[in-house]
């Protein structure tokens, strides 16, 4: 139906965010000692719908549809949701959609705020290969971030759970906190990577004659979670930080990362020319 566009497409995602978040407060109060994959029927639901919304959206642009601040969003969520759809198959750890959905629908309760979304102008802000090499590694890297911080969570719960004895720890389907940390540390890594690659790429984006890349919000704000996430590797690979601190840093950076964005990206002279 010609009335049935993108945003209540991606609506119809946020519905079903909703409903595995509700499911997963089931599964938190059972110890994940339930089948999951109602769950993950419905986390996928999401991302279909999801899908579909920024196809159209793209479609329509002929371009990747990251122009504004509400596209920009739904592209960080859909890569959170589709890389927690892929690790979820793995049998040890379809517990991380119940993770994954209260994030994925608190922020798109946001997104879907209509000040997000102004009337674009007949010329999408983003074009070329790097520029779009740009778009899609930040925003990917934030699904990494963000995914990171779902295990760090689950790292410290197990770490909880054990340091008191809970026998909650024993029964739950949870991986040991060993493998927590070491996808923790992984995918901050991979994240970093696509970072590193995105504020490269950056440098393509159109900006007025003379005016420094490094001088604008965002690449600055962009250079200074590269740094935070750089000073947890490094600490953690180099100069012994504890598991716990690492995994709460990684927790506090993703945080900081979502408390911020909206704000820099609203200074931002490069992606609000």
């Amino acid at each position: 139906m010609a009335w049935f566009t993108d945003r209540h497409y991606f609506l119809l995602a946020v519905t079903f965010y909703g409903l595995s978040t509700i499911y997963s407060v089931f599964l938190w109060r059972k110890g994940f000692r339930r089948d999951e994959w109602v769950n993950y029927i419905l986390l996928a639901g999401g991302v279909a719908f999801h899908t579909l919304a920024m196809a159209r959206r793209g479609m329509t642009l002929q371009s990747c549809p990251v122009n504004n601040l509400y596209e920009a969003t739904t592209f960080l969520l859909w890569a959170l949701g589709l890389a927690s759809l892929v690790y979820a198959l793995m049998p040890r750890f379809k517990f991380i959609c119940a993770f994954a959905a209260p994030v994925l629908f608190t922020i798109g309760i946001f997104a879907l705020m209509p000040s997000l979304d102004p009337p674009r102008g007949p010329k999408p802000e983003f074009s070329g290969a790097l520029r779009s090499l740009h778009a899609a590694t930040i925003l990917q890297s934030y699904g990494a971030f963000g995914l990171a911080a779902v295990a760090a969570t689950m790292f410290l719960m197990q770490q909880h759970d054990l340091k008191f004895h809970k026998i909650r720890a024993v029964l739950s389907l949870l991986p040991s906190i060993q493998r927590l940390e070491i996808i923790a540390t992984r995918l901050v890594l991979v994240g970093f990577v696509l970072l590193t690659i995105g504020l490269v790429a950056g440098q393509q984006l159109p900006r007025k004659a003379g005016a420094p890349y490094f001088s604008d919000a965002k690449v600055i704000w962009s250079a200074l979670l590269w740094l935070v996430y750089l000073e947890a590797l490094v600490a953690r690979r180099f100069f012994g930080r504890s598991p716990r601190r690492f995994a709460a840093g990684v927790i506090a950076a993703f945080l900081f990362l979502l408390l911020t964005f909206w704000f820099t990206n609203l200074l931002s002279a490069l992606h609000h020319p």
